[in-house]
């Protein structure tokens, strides 16, 4: 014992380096979390450059150009777009973090077995959040920067000059914000050191199982969420039949219900799990998989639910933007919509800039799959001792990265088009389809598909890679020194 615990001791004697607080930086997902920030930061940087330069851009066009409607719609959309990929980066950060300290469960454990409190342990991970997102707010903005910079540039050559500055004071507040919501994720993701007993010291439990979340209590919070966003949702789309203002409390919805569903992703992932793992087969290795991705749905749901949220968010622009072409087409007699190319290009930029909340989930689900393979080498070990080959290691593996993804695509798909279709609904219920016609008409879904095929083969290209790293290290596990493992 006196020698585990001499193993988490920090070394406070005058020769220990300053540099060790920095240790940390070290341990397996915190490169991630720190790219994380970097995306996130760079993201909110290009939106911001890029909505600066498209508002000068519409400001000189001679037809749209004292619209100050639209250069409103414009703002309002960058800040959902900004909003929306922090969210998403909100989210897999908190995940990241709460595998990070389900593997310190022990080292917490021994902590708490010589005298630390909880909350030390909890405002220690919360700092290594701040450390983490400010580095990774430095980076994104120096390459954000960079980038936007070129893409001025590339576009004033492309369109026209409009004199605008890329370097900007304003562009220092993505940095800001993406420092604050890594602390604030790092916190809420360490929430479990809480729950941390001394007497866990001696067992090797880290994640939860499935009976811990069967009760009903853990599930209210999502439950209220989902209520209320859905009774917002359905004002937004009633409301839409009148004004456009319909997507005010419909966007309101939508995040909350949405919220909800995260909250409560313990509760939505193993369903739609159980139906993806009946098209693996009854092989013995697609069972163990399909029953390693259901035994602990803590985990499994913190590695899907980011993948969802990003191909909730990407679907779900794409159907609006769809639906709103489908409805300008309606009614395009008597209209030159020919005179204003720059909303098409407005919607290019956009769907661009909106695919990084894609890529920052994509990067969640890779580096919790690694982790979560570093933190089962026992349970690696103890198969390879009981007879699996590398092969099927490798195999099982990645049957369940693939099993995590094809659950997580299919509800980010069917969430998307609601999603989707509830924002155009809302928006243009109140624009009749046909000219000289009252409003409020039903907005039918567009669904593009050839956008859809593209997420399904995006997605399967997501899951080779995101089982590179752990299907190399799970065949590395060597079963004696598994076995014997901490």
């Amino acid at each position: 014992m006196s020698a585990a615990i001499a193993t988490v001791v920090p070394d406070t004697s005058a020769t220990a380096p300053r540099a060790a607080g920095l240790a940390f930086l070290r341990e397996r997902g915190m490169g991630a979390s720190i790219l994380v920030a970097a995306l996130s930061t760079a993201f909110g940087v290009l939106l911001l450059s890029a909505t600066g330069f498209l508002g000068v851009l519409l400001a000189t066009d001679p037809y749209i150009g004292d619209s100050e409607t639209l250069l409103i719609v414009i703002a309002i959309l960058s800040g959902i777009l900004l909003l929306l990929a922090l969210y998403v980066a909100a989210i897999v950060t908190a995940n990241t973090f709460s595998t990070i300290v389900a593997g310190r469960t022990r080292r917490i454990a021994l902590m708490r077995l010589i005298g630390a409190t909880a909350r030390s342990q909890r405002v220690e991970v919360a700092r290594q959040g701040l450390v983490v997102g400010a580095i990774g707010a430095a980076l994104g903005l120096a390459v954000g920067v960079a980038l936007a910079a070129g893409g001025v540039a590339v576009a004033t050559a492309v369109i026209r000059d409009t004199g605008y500055e890329v370097a900007q004071a304003w562009l220092l507040v993505p940095a800001a914000i993406v420092t604050l919501t890594t602390w604030a994720a790092a916190w809420v993701g360490s929430r479990r050191v809480l729950t941390v007993t001394p007497l866990q010291a001696l067992g090797g439990s880290v994640e939860r199982a499935h009976d811990e979340f069967s009760r009903p209590a853990r599930n209210v919070p999502a439950a209220v969420l989902v209520g209320a966003g859905t009774l917002l949702l359905v004002g937004g789309v009633l409301l839409g039949a009148v004004t456009p203002l319909g997507v005010l409390p419909a966007f309101l919805g939508g995040l909350l219900s949405f919220t909800g569903l995260v909250v409560g992703s313990t509760v939505v992932m193993p369903p739609v799990l159980r139906l993806v793992g009946r098209a693996f087969g009854d092989s013995a290795v697609a069972r163990l998989a399909a029953d390693n991705a259901l035994r602990y749905p803590e985990r499994t749901s913190r590695m899907g639910i980011g993948v969802t949220v990003g191909v909730t968010l990407v679907t779900m622009f794409a159907v609006a933007a769809e639906s709103a072409q489908a409805v300008l087409a309606a009614n395009s007699q008597g209209l030159d919509l020919g005179r204003i190319p720059v909303l098409d290009q407005f919607a290019a930029v956009m769907m661009a800039l909106v695919g990084v909340s894609a890529v920052i989930a994509a990067v969640g689900l890779v580096n919790l799959l690694t982790i979560g393979v570093v933190q089962r080498r026992r349970e690696l070990g103890l198969l390879r001792a009981l007879g699996l080959s590398n092969a099927q290691i490798r195999r099982m593996v990645l049957l369940e990265a693939t099993h995590i993804t094809l659950a997580s695509v299919a509800l980010g798909l069917v969430l998307g088009v609601f999603y989707g279709w509830v924002g155009a609904q809302s928006v243009l219920g109140s624009v009749s389809l046909v000219v000289g016609a009252p409003g409020g008409a039903i907005v039918m879904p567009a669904v593009p598909w050839l956008f859809v095929a593209a997420v399904v083969v995006a997605a399967a290209a997501l899951t080779l890679v995101a089982a590179v790293v752990p299907t190399r290290l799970a065949t590395r596990v060597v079963p004696v020194e598994a076995l014997h493992a901490e």
